[in-house]
């Protein structure tokens, strides 16, 4: 029960001062106040993107692998010259990975490029254009919203078919259904028989929105598979880790290329892991320089939390010699001093806190964007601003009560 009336009072006491001295009170911690906004701010765009980087990641697999010619990095140096001279991967790697893997669920060839498609008058330049073979839709799954995919005749056979990405049916053939119609792509005529639901941008500015996909023994006819960013996509089985399947996928490679065992590989196995890290690690230099320059409001409203409390300690000295002449004790007095140093500074927190809370909702309605003010950051937020207010308010309130009670009730103002 003391312990309650003490937090009441505290309380009390600081509103008080806040009513008493609003100029002086807001002044000292307008520090808090930006210092949280600062801090909270920077975690809470970054909490967002990185929320928006993992789902756009998180599509693509976290159990795929991709056979490429140049391997992925995020920073740090990258011999670009040793990759030059690297053949693009080929179909034949492709039938030999189907043949020889024993960890790998489903395979695929992929080739995309930048084509003009055309109905009647309707033309849409520097479309993307994915060439894929016929398994393509269960290493990257999507979604029809009308028709089907492709069969294995249509693929394998070449067939001129096409599957469109729901803008490319919207500027084409605006409110007819494309389903059964022909396109004209590479100057020749393709059937429609697929329309993928709309899916709209990722983090990445990628979308299947504005892809035409079609077999890639078809697209073979007017491609050099040779000279194209050409990849082949992998997904492993159930209970089959990445490790694993890119040691057999290394075996299988290096055995089709008949690479001598001091050779080095030519060719790159990359999984999205890398780009996880890669913004893993710039993020947290991002959130040290959040911290940094949050750190030096913090510590600007930790000396005006100080400054008010010493000033609450000099203008209550009367009253605090005459709590301690009816026998307060000495940590009761340290106790009332520190939570109304803690209640002031967790209301500037607060307030930080709020203008971020009003800030993310209205960018979020105004640029259509996912900015989402967490918990963990409420969280993160109140005890840095509760914190602070105990450090600040530790020295005055310890100065307080180590007070003699006589000579403070002799103090008169």
């Amino acid at each position: 029960m003391i312990f309650f009336k003490l937090l009441r009072e505290s309380f009390l006491l600081a509103f008080q001062s806040i009513i008493v001295n609003k100029v002086r009170t807001i002044l000292s911690l307008l520090g808090i106040t930006i210092g949280i906004f600062s801090i909270i701010s920077v975690f809470t765009i970054f909490d967002s993107m990185e929320s928006s980087i993992k789902k756009s990641i998180e599509s693509l697999g976290d159990n795929v692998l991709f056979i490429q010619k140049w391997p992925w990095s995020m920073g740090g140096e990258y011999p670009w010259w040793k990759y030059l001279q690297r053949p693009e991967p080929r179909l034949r790697d492709l039938h030999e990975i189907q043949k020889r893997s024993s960890a790998s669920e489903a395979s695929a060839f992929m080739v995309g490029i930048n084509k003009s498609v055309k109905y009647f008058n309707n033309n849409i330049e520097n479309a993307t254009i994915m060439a894929v073979s016929q398994d393509y839709d269960k290493v990257m799954p999507f979604e029809l919203g009308d028709g089907r995919y492709f069969t294995p005749i249509e693929s394998n056979g070449g067939k001129n078919v096409a599957i469109i990405g729901s803008e490319i049916s919207n500027n084409l053939f605006n409110n007819i259904d494309p389903v059964g119609k022909k396109i004209k792509i590479f100057g020749q005529k393709l059937l429609v028989i697929g329309v993928m639901k709309k899916e709209g941008e990722d983090m990445f500015g990628n979308t299947s929105d504005d892809q035409v996909i079609i077999p890639i023994n078809y697209a073979r006819n007017f491609i050099d598979l040779r000279n194209v960013g050409t990849t082949i996509i992998i997904r492993a089985k159930p209970m089959v880790s990445n490790d694993e399947l890119k040691d057999e996928l290394v075996g299988i490679m290096r055995s089709v290329r008949k690479l001598k065992p001091s050779a080095e590989d030519n060719f790159a196995i990359n999984e999205t892991s890398i780009i996880t890290q890669g913004f893993e690690n710039l993020f947290g230099i991002i959130a040290t320089v959040g911290w940094i320059i949050g750190g030096f409001s913090l510590l600007v409203g930790g000396f005006g939390i100080a400054n008010i409390m010493f000033v609450s300690v000099k203008e209550r000295t009367n009253q605090i010699g005459i709590q301690k002449s009816l026998g307060a004790k000495r940590y009761f007095i340290l106790l009332q001093f520190l939570f109304e140093s803690i209640f002031l500074s967790l209301f500037g927190g607060i307030v930080g806190l709020l203008i971020i809370l009003f800030a993310t909702l209205l960018i979020s309605y105004a640029f259509d964007m996912d900015l989402i003010l967490t918990q963990g950051n409420i969280i993160l937020g109140i005890f840095v601003s509760a914190l602070i207010g105990l450090i600040s308010g530790f020295v005055p309130a310890f100065s307080a009560s180590r007070l003699n009670p006589v000579e403070a009730m002799r103090t008169s103002f």
